[in-house]
């Protein structure tokens, strides 16, 4: 898929431009265009002009009919879409044919069926007026959008977070300016052929494609025509546009970075936590913002659990490389780091040899280390790849105080059979998301997002709805 800026319902690939590279062995698989401000400003202009045209007047069922018509339209180009995140990403191609596209195809579907029979509060009352007196009034609330929207989505689940954002930011009736990331523009590429095909009116999505810091992404989330801004990404970057939003006080929804924990008690079914800790820790090759980093084990099975954790991510294979050389060396330091404050290396620690192409791509091993004070970086850092720290606890109250220590609070895991403790913990665990003897099950309508570092807001359901939308109070005397 070539990559295309689509703006004011037209695709063009005009300005500069820069090299698409594939992790998998490191060549050059395409070119991207590079959006100027100017390119930007055009498709904010084009945003606006559907909020007051074809697009602002269409009600909640022409609405819901149009994301029906994209959900469909990528189930029609199922595989094109699996072909294109696996090229971009390098993930093991089960991973997007089984999460990634399906979970686009729901986020669509899920908003346009909200759209319906979603309740507004009303209130009627003996209320005091202004002049002392009381009277009779009817308070109701209706929603209107935010306006122009700018969705920045990362690299690492591209279709999926950028489809979870412009789903509900189109079902609320707002206009968006996409940018996807710069390793990854051709499932948005993509995207935006299906929604040009499912007839939406010109200008109620648009996509430009670039870099961040000083380039498309600056000029879109600094822009004063822009309305509301939605971002998944890493702290530092989430920091450096609430920046550039402060100046038009613009609102923000961020999803940011974890150093997800995973306590693991003694009486936990230890056969599903280390399943489940292989998975948390080694999905994607750890590139995933809910991936753990942190594994905290009660002491008399943290031998056991360690020696088998460390044998079964040696085992791992099929597993897809680091997105880029630069986050490679990035993840490769880290390994050195960890080395450095002298952490013991139960498994991996290094580039795994394959004696293909891949060797020309950006791998690196499933590691898992131990041994760390709780003060080393490698523990307190996010790597955002293959690696966890194990470390032993003796007491509730230990595992809790260590799980907690960290100033992100994204997600984490509790492992126990005792369903009193999972019920008197989970509460307990600073991080937005707590799964119980599980990872990663998800239900679209519950509430996503992170605390401290993590992130601000929430998204899913009804919470990405009421973001995407203004509550506005209608007060009528009687």
């Amino acid at each position: 898929m070539k990559a295309e800026h689509y703006v004011g319902g037209a695709f063009r690939s005009d300005g500069p431009s820069f090299a698409l590279i594939d992790p998998r062995d490191g060549s050059e698989r395409g070119v991207v265009p590079e959006a100027t401000r100017e390119i930007v400003d055009e498709a904010v202009t084009a945003a606006r002009s559907a909020l007051r045209g074809a697009w602002g007047a269409a009600d909640a069922a022409r609405r819901a009919t149009a994301l029906r018509r994209i959900a469909d339209g990528i189930e029609a180009r199922f595989d094109a879409f699996v072909d294109a995140e696996v090229a971009d990403t390098g993930k093991p191609r089960e991973l997007a044919a089984t999460v990634d596209v399906p979970r686009a195809i729901g986020n669509f579907r899920a908003y346009a069926d909200l759209l319906y029979g979603r309740p507004e509060r009303a209130y009627t009352t003996s209320v005091p007026g202004w002049s002392g007196g009381a009277g009779e009034a009817l308070n109701y609330t209706v929603r209107r959008p935010l306006g122009v929207v700018a969705i920045i989505s990362p690299w690492n689940l591209p279709l999926l977070l950028l489809t979870w954002k412009v789903a509900p930011a189109l079902a609320a009736g707002n206009a968006v300016v996409a940018k996807p990331s710069e390793e990854t523009p051709s499932t948005a590429t993509l995207l935006a052929h299906v929604i040009d095909a499912a007839g939406l009116p010109s200008g109620a999505f648009n996509l430009v494609h670039g870099h961040g810091a000083d380039a498309a992404g600056a000029f879109l989330t600094g822009h004063p025509g822009v309305d509301a801004i939605a971002f998944t990404g890493e702290s530092a970057t989430g920091a450096a546009i609430m920046r550039n939003a402060a100046d038009h006080v613009t609102p923000v929804s961020f999803e940011l970075g974890g150093k997800n924990p995973a306590i693991v008690f003694a009486d936990a079914d230890l056969e599903a936590a280390l399943d489940g800790t292989v998975r948390s820790s080694f999905t994607h090759s750890g590139q995933i913002c809910l991936c753990t980093e942190r594994v905290y084990v009660e002491r008399p099975v943290f031998d056991d659990f360690v020696r088998e954790l460390g044998k079964r991510a040696g085992g791992l294979a099929g597993y897809g490389p680091m997105i880029s050389a630069e986050h490679r060396d990035k993840v490769l330091s880290y390994y050195r780091l960890a080395e450095e404050e002298g952490a013991a290396f139960v498994a991996g620690g290094g580039v795994p040899e394959f004696g293909d192409e891949r060797d020309g791509g950006f791998y690196v091993e499933p590691t898992v280390i131990t041994g760390l004070p709780e003060s080393a970086r490698t523990v307190k850092e996010e790597v955002f790849g293959p690696i966890c720290h194990v470390a032993p606890f003796d007491t509730e109250d230990e595992a809790l105080g260590l799980a907690n220590d960290s100033p992100y609070g994204l997600a984490s895991a509790l492992w126990t059979r005792d369903l009193s403790r999972a019920h008197r913990v989970a509460p307990r665990v600073e991080t937005g998301i707590v799964w119980v003897n599980c990872w990663n099950l998800r239900d679209l309508r519950t509430p996503f997002g992170g605390v401290k570092a993590s992130g601000i807001g929430r998204e899913g359901g009804e919470y990405s709805l009421d973001f995407f939308s203004e509550p506005v109070n209608v007060c009528i005397q009687i």
